[in-house]
């Protein structure tokens, strides 16, 4: 996001590191807003990480992103921010939601299980949005992109998203000369994938051009199954061992593509193919693994 401004030629940004800021502490929030003032609010800030970590800390993905949602929402609101735009997720839609997913099958079903939490609070934040918007007339919209990749990822091995975990393990493989390696679960269950400037772009557009409490989709409106993405990066590392998937990890939602109409009517449309993004991101790793994995 912080690119995607700069390019635009927006200079007098403000931003704050978790070590500097803890969006969870309410009063230091309130003190930030009241000192900063600022007049256009981008809320990316989460507690995230992939299917493992969802299903292990589940507290602190409750907890942490309703309150980090809300003391940053209410206290746009006291400050009086022109536009509010809140980011969640795709995993805010039923486990069972019709494919592809549209904005209006939010609320419809039970969610996953292993992202119950986090998807609970998401939905909270939009929520938030809505009701503000409603209550107050507050300029506050809310974007749910796919599941995202690109520069400064985590590589944590237990704790990061699949293609991230996936390009790490295939070059740690290759790098060893080891004759297979470990994906989680089936490979079946379909996932879809959207570089993080693409996303920044999204949300650029969206910043100028919508106005409304509904959720908007963000992605590509394109899928693959885990084992075609995990062929994938291995092609893209240059490993040619053996794949073994681990049937005894969680697959999560058997699929999870966004339908992105509704933000192409807007005027919108991803441009980095993932075959060429991830080549972007390997490349990026590969040069400072130790640096990426450390972050």
């Amino acid at each position: 996001m912080m690119r995607r401004l700069k390019k635009a030629g927006y200079n007098n940004l403000v931003t704050r590191t978790s070590a500097e800021l803890d969006l969870r502490n309410q009063a230091a929030v309130t003190d930030f807003f009241a000192e900063e003032r600022p007049e256009y609010v981008v809320l990316a800030a989460a507690k995230v990480g992939g299917i493992n970590a969802n299903n292990t800390y589940r507290a602190e993905f409750l907890f942490d992103n309703l309150m980090m949602e809300a003391n940053v929402i209410h206290q746009s609101y006291v400050q009086g921010v022109k536009k509010l735009l809140l980011l969640g997720s795709s995993c805010i839609y039923p486990k069972l939601a019709p494919q592809p997913l549209q904005e209006n099958a939010l609320l419809t079903g039970p969610l996953e299980y292993t992202n119950e939490p986090y998807a609970i609070a998401k939905i909270a934040g939009i929520k938030l949005c809505e009701t503000y918007r409603a209550q107050y007339g507050c300029d506050f919209i809310s974007a749910m992109p796919t599941n995202l990749y690109g520069p400064n990822d985590n590589y944590d091995l237990q704790n990061s998203h699949v293609l991230p975990a996936l390009i790490r393990k295939f070059h740690e493989a290759r790098e060893a000369d080891l004759p297979e390696v470990e994906v989680w679960g089936s490979g079946n269950p379909r996932r879809e994938f959207l570089h993080v400037d693409d996303l920044a772009d999204a949300c650029f557009y969206l910043l100028e051009h919508y106005s409304s409490p509904e959720p908007v989709n963000v992605g590509t409106g394109e899928d693959l199954s885990i084992r075609e993405l995990a062929d994938l990066v291995a092609r893209t590392v240059g490993y040619t061992g053996a794949l073994r998937f681990d049937a005894t990890m969680p697959d999560g939602t058997p699929r999870k593509l966004m339908n992105v109409d509704k933000l192409a009517e807007l005027g919108w449309r991803y441009q980095i193919g993932l075959p060429e993004g991830l080549r972007a991101v390997y490349k990026e790793y590969a040069e400072q693994p130790e640096a990426a994995v450390m972050r």
